[in-house]
């Protein structure tokens, strides 16, 4: 015994609601992501001028090892800071690479698939 069409085609409408509804839900959340990747942006943007400006306090205390060794090793003072700084360069430069190789849209595939199974619902025909 086969239900009436009329039961299945309201089941059909609640399941299509029911989807559209998660999707919604999902479609907030990732506006909720967006504006928390703007705020992380801010964010990272003054630790970048922060980093800046240690790199400089840096730069300058190497400047000052140089001066204060200028008369006995001064060629050695240039090439520790020298090396100091390519090597925490490099460390700095692999761990940057790593985490943008990790970058994806949030929630992007969830969302298609969720649109997908609302267009199969609300297109599906009633077998007569």
């Amino acid at each position: 015994m086969t239900p009436p069409a009329s039961v299945t085609g309201s089941l059909r409408r609640l399941g299509a609601s029911l989807v559209a509804l998660g999707r919604i839900r999902l479609e907030l959340l990732t506006i909720e992501i967006q504006e928390e990747k703007e705020r992380l942006a801010l964010v990272l943007f003054w630790a970048v001028l922060t980093a800046l400006l240690c790199g400089f306090g840096l730069l300058f205390l190497a400047l000052c090892i140089t001066v204060a060794w200028w008369d006995t090793q001064r060629l050695a003072a240039l090439a520790v800071c020298c090396a100091a700084f390519v090597v925490l360069a490099l460390i700095g430069a692999m761990r940057l690479r790593g985490l943008l190789s990790k970058g994806a849209a949030p929630l992007s595939a969830s969302l298609g698939e969720l649109r997908d199974d609302e267009n199969g619902l609300r297109q599906h025909r009633t077998p007569t």
